[in-house]
Formats: C-alpha cells, sequence, structure tokens
C-alpha cells in the first residue's frame, strides 16, 4: 500500500476566502478530486492534460474492486489541526496503488499549500502488539433488519422486493445518524467508546485507553446538476454523524487486524470515514 500527505491551503485569515477552504466544503467532492489520482492507462493516453470534463469510466478510484470484500481502491481522511488557531489541514490518503497527484492537481494547484508526500506502506503486525491509533468513525445504524420476532430472515420477501443503488435489499433499513439517550451528566464517550470497542473485538484488536477528541457532523452532496427544484437539492444533502477517536488498542489477531487496516471500518468511506491510522507504541527500557 501508499500512504501520502497533502497539505491544503486553507489560509491563515478565515474572513478571506481560499479555494482549498472551499473545496473541503462538500466531501464528496473531495472524493471526487482524490480519485483523480488513479487514472486508467485509457484516460492517461486520451486526455494527457486532463483537460476534458471528469467521467468516472477513466478513474480506477471510483470504483468499488469487484471482490467479495467490496473495498475501494483508497480510504483517506480529512485532519484538521485540533489547535484554537492553527489553519493546518492534512489529507490523508490510503491507497492500493500508487498515486498520480500531479495528473489529479494539475488544473486545480491552488487547493494545495505544499508538494504532496507519497510513501509505501507495508506494516507487518504481530499479536499482542500495542499500537497507538486515530480514526474518524461514522456513527450511524440501520433502522431495519428485515427479520421476523425470531430473528429469521423471510427469503421469499428478499427475491420480491426492490432493492437500492446498491443493489442491496430495501429491507435492509436505511442508514441514519446514531443517537444516545440525553441523560443529565452522560458523557458521549461513555456510549462510543463502548460501540467502537465492539468492533474492535470482530477486527482483531481490543480497545485500550482512548478518548473522543471531537464530535460534530460532516455534509456533502449527492452527485448531479444544481436544480431549479429546492426540494430535489434538498434531497441531495447528505449528513453523517462523526467521531475523531485517539487512543491505543492491541493487536488480537495480526491477520484480521492487516485486513482491518486496508478495507478500514465502517460505513461512508467516500466521506472521509474508516482509515485507521496507527504507529507503534515505543517500549520503554529500564535504566
Amino acid at each position: 500500500m501508499y500512504l501520502s500527505q497533502l497539505l491544503i491551503d486553507v489560509g491563515s485569515n478565515p474572513d478571506r476566502p481560499r479555494p482549498g477552504r472551499a473545496w473541503l466544503r462538500n466531501l464528496y467532492h473531495v472524493h471526487q478530486r482524490l480519485s483523480m489520482a488513479f487514472p486508467s492507462h485509457s484516460q492517461l493516453e486520451g486526455d494527457p492534460f486532463f483537460l476534458k470534463p471528469f467521467s468516472p469510466e477513466g478513474f480506477l478510484g471510483t470504483h468499488v474492486v469487484p471482490d467479495e470484500s467490496k473495498r475501494t481502491l483508497f480510504l483517506f481522511r480529512v485532519d484538521y489541526s485540533l489547535g484554537e488557531n492553527s489553519p493546518r489541514v492534512v489529507i490523508l490518503v490510503q491507497s492500493e496503488v500508487k498515486p498520480d497527484w500531479k495528473y489529479a492537481f494539475q488544473n486545480v494547484p491552488m487547493f494545495l499549500a505544499a508538494r504532496p508526500q507519497t510513501t509505501e506502506y507495508n506494516p507487518q503486525f504481530e499479536a499482542g502488539q500495542a499500537l497507538r491509533y486515530r480514526i474518524c468513525v461514522n456513527l450511524s445504524r440501520k433502522t431495519g433488519t428485515g427479520r421476523d420476532a425470531e430473528g429469521v430472515k423471510d427469503l421469499r420477501q428478499y427475491k420480491s422486493e426492490k432493492t437500492d443503488a446498491q443493489g442491496r435489499p430495501k429491507s435492509q433499513g436505511k442508514r441514519v445518524a446514531w443517537t444516545w439517550p440525553k441523560e443529565e451528566g452522560k458523557d458521549p464517550q461513555d456510549f462510543i467508546l463502548p460501540w467502537f470497542s465492539e468492533k474492535g473485538a470482530r477486527k482483531g484488536f481490543a480497545l485500550g485507553d482512548s478518548h473522543l477528541m471531537r464530535l460534530g457532523w460532516v455534509s456533502g452532496q449527492r452527485p448531479g446538476n444544481k436544480s431549479s427544484n429546492e426540494e430535489d437539492d434538498v434531497k441531495r444533502r447528505m449528513k453523517f454523524r462523526s467521531a475523531l477517536l485517539e487512543g491505543q488498542l492491541t493487536v488480537t489477531d495480526a491477520s484480521l487486524f492487516g485486513q482491518t487496516l486496508a478495507l478500514g471500518i465502517g460505513s461512508a468511506k467516500s466521506f472521509g470515514f474508516g482509515l485507521l491510522s496507527v504507529v507503534p507504541v515505543p517500549v520503554s527500557v529500564a535504566p
């Protein structure tokens, strides 16, 4: 795999417009631009200076890899500085193939504050290894499961019902933002960290000391031309509940954890969720 860092030009004065800051407002556009770093051979030959309108068919990163994992070609996360007075914004991209950032940004160089940096990334893990981590997760759940009171699926119902845009049966339910009881004195991380710990148990790691660094919303808009019908534009808008988590974890299953790192965790990966960043915890040496 490969890891890339893109420093985005957001300027130091929030009252002055900057192209990079405007670009970040719609994460669907961010994903689309990042996918342009993975042009097909025919795209490079037919449009070497990227002068033609964008077409998803010309870029590998806009498609799902056709296998059982249903993984995308790359994961990304927009890392905003946690400092109050710092405008620094970095996009971290993890990809299965080496990206061509020059091709992706040759017609919009003003988005970047520096030349993108890319390095090979092939980590090896061992059971029991301690790691520091960071991840931005989409807090969501399905409103329905398509099961009866005894937890049994009705396969006849599944065969006759309609499917969504991804070919999934609609009885799976609609994905909605996850909420928790609004009880006095309750901290959101008291609900979020146990939820993420349960995910970790199925993904090859045990969650250690962790913290909710930021809780908020991520917005975007489905592709399509702007309509004169305001109701249509409202339907295209999307909002996701986001949680930035940091802390320590311990690898319990090295092979499974390697797959987790490559595939990401959770849904809405096209909007910057699911990329798990890890670094080894330094081993202290007794004097």
